[in-house]
């Protein structure tokens, strides 16, 4: 596969085509997450709880590997771009396998330390026990998890994302399937509960890796994996960490977040950690359908990075930041209109659901200039400026919002903490403007 369309091909067909297929296969994935805890709240509002205080965990391990393989991506694109096939190769191969141990350290550190991670946050033994019982089943499959990630960064390095998108839609259909029947023990499947949300979740990433390693085989790219190239040496690996650990810390900020929003929030009660939880749940729907957009954008900015074309560079920057703020407009008129029904898909609690709308009504405030942010940082990442990128994540997730929530709580109570989403992507949208001229213009 000839690799120069990213370069000769009209930029808005150009980042559709890319775009498109990261995007459906994106809003399938968000739908999978949404379905998964529809069905665990179905157990109980313990058990929704417990996935709420195990998603910053479980997010933190799709950091780590997907941050990783974003760096592997970033230099096949730029090797490419440049012409040297070799380096691709070898960036490929080096990649594979440190991802792997990364996802080998994973399984056994979440295991251990799950438990004690949940004690931080409740002491009420329901939801302690569901949570242990959900982490020890679900990290089981971080090794696959970390391989299928590697696999799909080489595969969309190449301009492949068609595949990409039918071995997500595998994993991701796979999983929606699985869910209620081993949950709740439909026709030859036992009843496991929460356990078997967790065991769904486990086989839809083996799912999804199967399917990479056969389209691999069956349809060769051109970037190949060589065990005899696996070792890796200084330099190839200083390369691949200093993009993949800052888009790794990108990916992983949210944990931190997350967990220190519902440390503040745990002060006014349960029902405002599952509001959190709910709502980081229903914004995956809408920031994985822009992260579907940065995925087709990176390899075609590294790309043509790599290739000298500085025009095409922000000309392509344009385009997406465009395309994602689309997105946003369309997210905001949701959460402004039927803000009720989404939060009613993870509780009954007619409190809750009352609280839950004035949260989605604040926290949507910000999603349009959120992405300036989301945009920058994903085109940074494929520039190979990890650091930049990070900056831009590390304001928009700690370094303003979690001071902001904090005041703002003590101030107006925990819609305080509702109000600092907003003010903080707008503050952070000026911030990335800044960068962006810096490194792009």
């Amino acid at each position: 596969m000839n690799q120069t369309f990213m370069k000769e091909k009209p930029i808005i067909p150009l980042i559709l085509s890319m775009a498109l297929p990261m995007t459906i296969s994106m809003l399938v994935n968000a739908l999978y997450n949404i379905v998964d805890s529809y069905f665990v709240a179905k157990i109980s509002e313990n058990a929704m709880t417990a996935l709420s205080l195990v998603f910053p965990i479980q997010n933190l391990v799709a950091s780590v590997t997907i941050g990783f393989a974003i760096g592997i991506n970033a230099l096949i694109a730029y090797f490419l771009g440049a012409g040297d096939s070799k380096e691709a190769d070898r960036t490929a191969s080096v990649g594979v396998f440190l991802n792997t141990i990364h996802g080998i350290v994973l399984m056994f550190g979440c295991i251990l330390l799950c438990p004690m991670f949940l004690k931080m946050f409740t002491k009420d033994a329901d939801i302690l026990s569901l949570g242990t019982t959900y982490s020890n089943i679900v990290f089981l499959f971080a090794i696959p998890q970390s391989a299928a990630m590697s696999f799909e960064k080489i595969f969309q390095s190449v301009g492949r994302m068609k595949a990409s998108m039918i071995c997500m839609l595998i994993g991701c259909i796979t999983n929606i399937i699985l869910d209620p029947l081993l949950i709740f023990g439909i026709g030859i499947f036992p009843k496991m509960g929460i356990r078997g949300a967790a065991l769904a979740t486990g086989i839809g990433q083996l799912a999804t890796l199967s399917g990479y390693i056969f389209l691999y085989f069956v349809k060769p790219l051109t970037v190949k994996i060589h065990m005899n190239k696996m070792l890796p040496d200084r330099h190839l690996s200083a390369k691949l960490y200093s993009i993949g650990v800052p888009a790794a810390l990108n990916m992983a900020l949210p944990s931190l977040q997350i967990s220190v929003l519902n440390a503040i929030l745990a002060a006014y009660s349960a029902g405002y950690v599952l509001i959190l939880g709910a709502y980081f749940k229903l914004q995956t729907f809408l920031y994985l359908t822009a992260n579907g957009v940065v995925q087709g954008m990176r390899p075609v900015i590294g790309y043509n990075y790599g290739a000298g074309e500085s025009k095409r560079v922000k000309q392509i920057f344009k385009v997406s930041t465009c395309i994602i703020a689309i997105v946003m407009v369309v997210g905001t008129i949701l959460c402004l209109a039927i803000p009720g029904s989404l939060i009613g898909l993870f509780t009954s609690n007619a409190v809750t659901i009352s609280i839950g709308k004035t949260a989605l009504r604040i926290i949507s405030l910000g999603f349009i200039v959120s992405s300036i942010s989301v945009t920058a940082s994903g085109a940074l990442e494929g520039l190979g400026k990890g650091k930049e990128s990070l900056i831009i994540t590390g304001l928009r997730y700690i370094i303003i919002m979690l001071p902001l929530a904090y005041i703002l709580s003590h101030i107006f109570g925990a819609d305080g903490v509702w109000h600092a989403f907003w003010v903080t992507e707008l503050l952070t949208a000026a911030i990335a403007l800044i960068c962006t001229k810096k490194s792009i213009y």
